[in-house]
């Protein structure tokens, strides 16, 4: 039997899990995981889900609920049921209307180097300072970001 183009990986909604997740391909978590994941591929979090965790891979993409700092090589995008709270780091972020966020967020090419000491912020490089919701409008390719 041939192996299939695609290799996905699913969490049902009825399972909980603790402990430490890695993948190659894509991850949909339905249910519940705590713990760490870190993954080439991509991460699903599907409406209704719930995932305490420290992520790191190379897609993200959040329909849950995420409680966590998150990382990603590629992208993350966020749809209107999101719920983060936890620092962001990303080259590219999509957030739809409705989406909740809590939290820092680094955007940009250069989101997951350290600044250098005495550097500027970067531009696209967004930090939430208070404790209500943030609604940022940038557009990274023209290098701003507004409040």
């Amino acid at each position: 039997m041939p192996e299939p183009s695609t290799h996905t990986t699913i969490i049902g909604a009825d399972t909980r899990i603790k402990g430490e997740m890695s993948f190659d391909h894509t991850a949909r978590i339905l249910g519940t995981f705590e713990g760490s994941i870190t993954a080439k591929g991509e991460l699903q979090v599907a409406e209704g889900a719930t995932c305490r965790a420290t992520v790191d891979a190379g897609k993200i993409m959040v329909d849950g609920a995420v409680d966590g700092n998150i990382n990603a090589r590629e992208r993350v995008e966020l749809t209107a049921k999101a719920r983060i709270k936890g620092d962001l780091v990303a080259p590219r972020l999509v957030v739809a209307e409705g989406a909740s966020f809590e939290g820092h967020v680094k955007v940009g090419q250069d989101a997951g180097r350290a600044p250098k000491p005495g550097e500027a912020t970067a531009p696209g490089t967004i930090e939430s300072k208070g404790p209500g919701p943030v609604v940022v409008k940038t557009d990274i390719r023209e290098g701003t970001g507004r409040r």
